[in-house]
C-alpha cells in the first residue's frame, strides 16, 4: 500500500515547481523592470531640474556686451544629456518654454546639439531677471512587464512615457 501511494505522487513535484517557477520568474522580471523604470524617471527628473537651474543663471546679464556666459539651445541639450546618465538621447523629447510662452522643442534631444540659438531669447524680454523658464522632458521607457500581460498577443515589450518638468526664475 505504501508503494501505491508513492507512485500516485510521482511527478507532482515537477508540476508544482513549474507552476511556482513561472510565477517567480514573472515576479522577478517585473520587479527588475519597475526598478529600472523608477531609476530612469529619477534620472530624467534630476537632469531636467539641474538643466533648468543651469539656465536660470544665464539670463539678461550674460547677453550684455563683454559677457560671454550666455547659452545656446545646443548647450542646454548637451547639459541635460550629460546629466541624464543612462538615458538614450534618441528617446528623450525636451521642450524649453519661456515666460511669454515661446516653445523650443528638441524631439528627440540629440536633434538640438548643433542649435546655436541663444536661450532664453531676448524677444519679449524673456531673458530678464524675474522671468520664469520651464524645461519639460519625456522619456520613452520600454518595459518587459507587458510581456506577461494577458491578451497582448506577440508584443515583446510595452512603451510608456515618463514625464519630468522644472520651472525656475531667471536670477542674473
Amino acid at each position: 500500500m505504501h508503494m501505491q501511494k508513492r507512485q500516485r505522487q510521482r511527478g507532482s513535484i515537477l508540476v508544482e515547481f513549474t507552476l511556482a517557477g513561472i510565477a517567480t520568474i514573472c515576479l522577478l522580471i517585473s520587479t527588475f523592470s519597475l526598478g529600472v523604470g523608477m531609476w530612469n524617471y529619477h534620472t530624467l527628473a534630476f537632469a531636467v531640474h539641474e538643466g533648468t537651474r543651469y539656465v536660470s543663471v544665464k539670463g539678461y546679464d550674460c547677453t550684455e556686451a563683454g559677457n560671454t556666459c550666455s547659452v545656446s539651445v545646443g548647450t542646454i541639450a548637451k547639459k541635460i544629456q550629460s546629466l541624464g546618465i543612462g538615458l538614450p538621447d534618441g528617446q528623450v523629447n525636451v521642450s524649453l518654454t519661456t515666460d511669454s510662452g515661446v516653445v523650443t522643442s528638441c524631439n528627440p534631444l540629440n536633434s538640438c546639439y548643433s542649435d546655436a540659438t541663444i536661450w532664453p531669447p531676448k524677444a519679449n524680454s524673456d531673458n530678464k531677471v524675474g522671468k520664469k523658464i520651464t524645461i519639460a522632458a519625456a522619456y520613452q521607457f520600454q518595459s518587459a512587464i507587458l510581456f506577461f500581460w494577458p491578451g497582448k498577443g506577440t508584443v515583446g515589450t510595452g512603451t510608456i512615457w515618463l514625464p519630468a518638468s522644472s520651472t525656475q526664475t531667471i536670477l542674473f
